[in-house]
C-alpha cells in the first residue's frame, strides 16, 4: 500500500518542508508501490513529485538502474522522459526502498503538440556516447526488464554483449525459475553460437546507441513532464526505461512484439536514422532481437512465450546454419 507520510528519509534527500508536503495516492506499478507528493517551491508554486517504493535487494537494484536509465535519457533528450531526484532506502535500517521522479501528468487521448515520438526517439539513439563509455555495450549499473535484473557488464562487441548478456543471462534466469529445460537450453546455445555472430556479426560500423530497452507501448504516451501545475505542453514521452548501449534496432524488438507502433513511426523513424546495413537482414534481426523479450517473459511468466521462443530460433537456425 502507498504510504501515508513522508519518511525523513525522503525529506531530506528531496529537500521538502514538511508543513507544505503531503502524500497523495497516485497509479500502481506492477512491481512497486507508488504515490505522489504535492509540495510547494519557495516562490510558492505547487510542485508535484513520483515515487515508487519497493522491499528487498531486488527493489533496490530496480530502482538504482531506472534512476540512471532516466537521467541517460533525460540527459540526451530533455524532454522525452521525466527526471530522477534520488533513490535509495526509505529510512535506516528499513528493507524499503525508494525512486522519486518528476511527476508525468499523462494525457493518452490527447494529441502531441511537440517532436513527434519517432524524431525523440530517433535523436536519442544519434546522442552523443560519454567519452568513457565510447566503444562498449552495456551500462554502468544493473537493470530491470520487468522484474528480471539484466547483466549490462561492459562489452567490447554487440554480438558479445548481446549473446552472454542477453541470451545465455535470460535462459539461465529462465531455468532458474522454471526448471531445466535442456530442449530450450539446446536451442538458445545454438542460437548464440550460430545465429548472432552470423547475423549480428555482419552488421557494417554497428556504434553503441542509448535505448530505453523496455520500450513497449505501455511504457509511451503523451503528457507534461516537470512536476508543476503550471501549463504546460503535451509531448511524447516514454518512462520506466531499462537502458543499455546497444545497437539502435534492438529497441524494435519489443515494439514490433506487442504493437502500438504503427509503420508510419518506423518510417519516420528510418528516414532519420537508416536500416543498418545489411538492409536484407532487417526483419531478421528484429526478429532475434524480440527472441530476448520472449524468452524473459517465459522466464517472468511462462505460458505460451516459450512456443513463440523456440519458433523464433528454429527459423533463424534453418536459415543462417547453413550460411555461416
Amino acid at each position: 500500500m502507498p504510504r501515508t507520510n513522508i519518511t525523513p528519509a525522503l525529506l531530506a534527500a528531496l529537500s521538502l518542508n514538511p508543513g507544505t508536503s503531503t502524500v497523495k495516492s497516485h497509479g500502481g506499478s506492477g512491481f512497486a508501490s507508488t504515490f505522489k507528493i504535492e509540495t510547494e517551491t519557495k516562490d510558492g508554486r505547487k510542485e508535484m513529485i513520483f515515487v515508487k517504493t519497493g522491499t528487498g535487494r531486488n527493489a533496490e537494484i530496480m530502482f538504482r538502474g531506472e534512476y540512471e536509465s532516466l537521467n541517460a535519457i533525460h540527459e540526451a533528450v530533455p524532454n522525452l522522459c521525466p527526471q530522477a531526484f534520488s533513490h535509495g532506502p526509505l529510512g535506516e535500517g528499513l528493507d524499503q526502498f525508494y525512486l522519486a521522479t518528476d511527476f508525468l501528468d499523462l494525457f493518452p487521448s490527447r494529441s502531441s503538440q511537440g517532436e513527434s515520438l519517432a524524431s525523440k526517439i530517433a535523436r536519442l539513439h544519434s546522442a552523443p556516447i560519454p567519452e568513457k563509455y565510447l566503444g562498449k555495450f552495456g551500462f554502468p549499473v544493473p537493470t530491470c526488464c520487468g522484474s528480471t535484473v539484466q547483466d549490462n557488464t561492459w562489452e567490447d562487441t554487440w554480438t558479445d554483449f548481446f549473446g552472454k548478456r542477453r541470451l545465455i543471462m535470460i535462459l539461465e534466469e529462465s531455468e532458474r525459475k522454471n526448471g531445466p529445460d535442456s530442449e530450450l537450453r539446446r536451442y538458445v546455445e545454438q542460437t548464440v553460437e550460430i545465429v548472432v555472430p552470423r547475423l549480428l556479426g555482419k552488421l557494417k560500423d554497428v556504434k553503441p546507441s542509448l535505448v530505453h530497452g523496455d520500450l513497449w507501448s505501455g511504457n509511451a504516451s503523451k503528457g507534461i513532464t516537470g512536476g508543476t501545475q503550471d501549463d504546460g505542453t503535451i509531448e511524447d514521452v516514454i518512462y520506466d526505461p531499462s537502458a543499455c548501449y546497444a545497437h539502435n534496432e534492438y529497441e524494435m524488438g519489443i515494439m514490433r512484439m506487442f504493437g502500438g507502433f504503427g509503420t508510419a513511426f518506423f518510417n519516420e523513424y528510418h528516414k532519420i536514422i537508416p536500416k543498418s546495413e545489411p538492409v536484407a537482414e532487417y526483419e531478421d534481426r528484429l526478429k532475434i532481437y524480440q527472441l530476448y523479450h520472449q524468452l524473459n517473459h517465459h522466464a517472468l511468466f511462462a505460458g505460451g512465450y516459450r512456443g513463440g521462443a523456440v519458433s523464433v530460433m528454429r527459423s533463424l537456425l534453418s536459415k543462417y546454419a547453413e550460411n555461416r
